[in-house]
């Protein structure tokens, strides 16, 4: 039997990156798998983590989707036993997976947080699994510009750092927006790839996918940070 891989998969640039790479590198993936927190997070990309469907649709690869109840994250008083209370119900479905799989590991995006990358090394320990991390602790600008040269089309969804304000919603993250977040990363200290909840992104489009993901919505925002409310989305043609 073939090792399977399962892909920890939100539809945002790192994790679709992650995929990317790993399925260049031959890995047999074989799952992807989608927490929907519900409320913020400690753990867990949020804003609109059901397009995850029609990523996983034009990828071609089965999407498993995790539904835990709310994690309380706004009350949370201790963050690393909220980041492990947060870690429970993935570990639960990837113990389900082994019972149908011949795991050998899974994808994850982390690129600089060690608080997430810990976290997710000790539960691929416990569950004795590979972590295969592409993205961890790489330049920043070189992974962007390796996202855009391989073809991936990236939009911003939500932001939340002084400097972006919301004509930064909805919009395409090239050569462009990249040199402009270098400028407000020495203005401000915006991550250039919205490390810590700067900015947050979904992958319409990649080498990786048979068809593009096609958005319709409206910006809602608040004070200092907003994001966009997707009121349909699709799959469209090459």
């Amino acid at each position: 039997m073939t090792d399977d891989w399962v892909s920890l998969f939100s539809g945002g640039k790192d994790s679709s990156w992650a995929l990317y790479r790993a399925l260049e590198e031959g890995l047999n993936v074989s799952r992807l798998l989608t927490v929907h927190p519900d409320g913020d997070s400690y753990m867990y990309h949020v804003p609109e983590t059901r397009l995850a469907r029609l990523a996983a649709e034009s990828v071609g690869i089965e999407l498993v989707e995790v539904e835990p109840e709310s994690f309380d994250a706004d009350d949370a008083v201790d963050s690393g036993e909220q980041g492990d209370a947060e870690l429970e119900p993935m570990e639960a479905a990837l113990r389900e997976l082994q019972a149908e799989l011949e795991l050998a590991g899974v994808t994850a995006g982390a690129v600089e947080s060690e608080f997430q990358t810990n976290r997710i090394q000790q539960m691929c320990d416990r569950l004795g699994i590979d972590l295969f991390a592409p993205l961890w602790q790489e330049d920043p600008r070189e992974l962007a510009d390796a996202m855009l040269d391989a073809g991936f089309e990236i939009r911003i969804i939500q932001v939340a750092a002084h400097g972006l304000d919301e004509s930064w919603l909805g919009r395409t993250l090239d050569a462009d927006a990249l040199t402009e977040l270098e400028e407000l990363n020495d203005e401000y200290g915006v991550h250039i790839l919205g490390e810590g909840g700067e900015f947050e992104t979904l992958v319409t489009d990649g080498p990786h996918m048979s068809r593009p993901i096609e958005l319709e919505y409206e910006t809602k925002w608040e004070g200092t940070r907003g994001r966009i409310r997707v009121t349909d989305a699709r799959l469209g043609e090459r």
